[in-house]
């Protein structure tokens, strides 16, 4: 019997008009696709209002990402969703300013600090295996709180049950039920005068996050001034000063950072993590050989050698990149695959089209965690795999990410055995992050340590 392909969404007809592609480009992002993009090295879209170009070869993105990535910055208006939340964070900056943030930032995540936040981790995945119980769950919800979890106890030595931590967590939440699925403006590069989904819930929910995270980096100012701050991602980042220029975050920057880092650490994680849980529980014999990897209490170093459970990661990841698209701005004229780009235009790189490129990866839409064990999948996931970005924007945090991810599959594993539900395959649809249409629901039965080393 062949695998069974993941779930994706039913593209779209190659031909609809203006109005449909619209009306289907709201509703979701990824079925408003045809299915030939997936092939496709590169394709241009063109309508009175926008031109943007969808770059889906190794080398264009390489171009891009890559080896001239001042000439392609972040485009300007892929802020105007999230600007009220995330502020000027790295994540939105573009040139010196974000230059001086990422030297600020990265040392930080480096792997001697990732092994010191390890216990933190490894509390907060302790706290979730507490909480879970027999019986069918939605995992995004699950995956959610235990990553929010994890970066409140690494950035600022608190648990989720923190007063403080809880109210930005139940703000994030109602910040993500009223946030428009993915920013049309940013992608489509729509004029200014048509409006972009702003909605008063979205913003009055940025705000009551700003105001928590400004209230725990003053504090978090003041705990380094008298000496008392805890040695956590949060001192490390607020203490190091800019090689060049000598200067340290403020608390007003830094809650821009944190703001990011909340987002980008517990929103894609979970994101991820669900999708790996539904897919080890479609697939016994691979859900078997990655709990043949856990230990009872798994430490720094049994996750870095669980390397079955990681490639499970990685190619959730494939499938189901949380990022599922990226705008850059050319801003100077360029002719790529003998089209004129013209400066201004908006370029558009998509890891949930690369990902699953037929032309570089082989069977791509089958969940299979061994292809990274072979020549052919090395060498695709070195040309056409980012689910971190790529280049110099590269995510700091996918070193933090990928032991955060494996520590928390190997929890869930050693305690329980996962199936699918019938009659309720995910839908993936593009929302802040690639989730689920209607929540990933896996079934949980105690696993009597049957899969797992003792």
């Amino acid at each position: 019997m062949s695998p069974r392909p993941a779930p994706k969404p039913a593209a779209r007809p190659d031909r609809v008009s203006l109005w449909h592609y619209g009306r289907l480009f709201r509703r979701d992002i990824l079925s408003a696709q045809p299915e030939r993009l997936f092939a496709a090295k590169m394709a241009e879209f063109r309508t009175p209002f926008f031109r943007s170009f969808l770059l889906n070869e190794p080398d264009l993105v390489d171009t891009v990402l890559r080896d001239r990535a001042r000439d392609f910055p972040k485009a300007g208006r892929i802020a105007d969703g999230l600007r009220p939340l995330l502020g000027a964070s790295v994540f939105l900056t573009n040139g010196e300013t974000w230059a001086r943030q990422r030297r600020i930032i990265d040392p930080a995540f480096e792997g001697g600090r990732i092994r010191a936040t390890f216990p933190a981790m490894a509390a907060a995945a302790e706290a979730m295996a507490a909480r879970l119980t027999p019986g069918i769950h939605d995992v995004e919800p699950v995956m959610s709180h235990v990553t929010a979890d994890v970066i409140f106890r690494t950035l600022f030595s608190i648990p989720i049950e923190d007063a403080t931590a809880m109210a930005v967590f139940d703000a994030f939440r109602r910040y993500q039920r009223a946030q428009p699925i993915l920013n049309a403006g940013a992608l489509l590069a729509l004029p200014r005068w048509i409006p972009r989904g702003h909605r008063r819930q979205t913003r009055a929910a940025a705000r009551e996050i700003r105001a928590l995270i400004g209230d725990m980096t003053r504090a978090r100012a003041a705990e380094i001034a008298a000496g008392t701050a805890p040695d956590d991602l949060a001192t490390k980042i607020m203490t190091t000063p800019d090689p060049e220029t000598g200067r340290r975050f403020t608390p007003a920057e830094m809650a821009d950072q944190v703001a990011i880092f909340f987002l980008a650490g517990h929103e894609t994680s979970a994101s991820a993590l669900a999708w790996a849980l539904y897919l080890l529980a479609c697939d016994p014999g691979a859900q078997d050989r990655a709990a043949s990897e856990v230990v009872a209490m798994p430490d720094f170093s049994t996750v870095s050698a669980a390397t079955f459970t990681r490639d499970v990661f990685r190619e959730a990841l494939r499938l189901y990149p949380a990022v599922p698209m990226m705008v850059r701005q050319a801003t100077v004229p360029e002719r790529f695959r003998d089209r004129p780009v013209p400066q201004g235009a908006h370029l558009v790189i998509s890891p949930w089209h690369l990902h699953r490129n037929p032309r570089h990866w082989d069977d791509p839409d089958v969940f299979d965690p061994d292809r990274f064990g072979t020549e052919a999948g090395r060498a695709a996931m070195r040309r056409a795999y980012l689910p971190f970005s790529a280049g110099p924007r590269v995510c700091p945090g996918a070193g933090f990410a990928m032991t955060e991810a494996v520590l928390i599959l190997m929890t869930i594993l050693r305690d329980w055995r996962l199936s699918p539900v019938d009659g309720r395959e995910p839908v993936p649809v593009a929302h802040l992050t690639l989730r689920s249409r209607d929540g990933i629901a896996v079934a949980f039965s105690p696993r009597h340590h049957d899969g797992g080393a003792e």
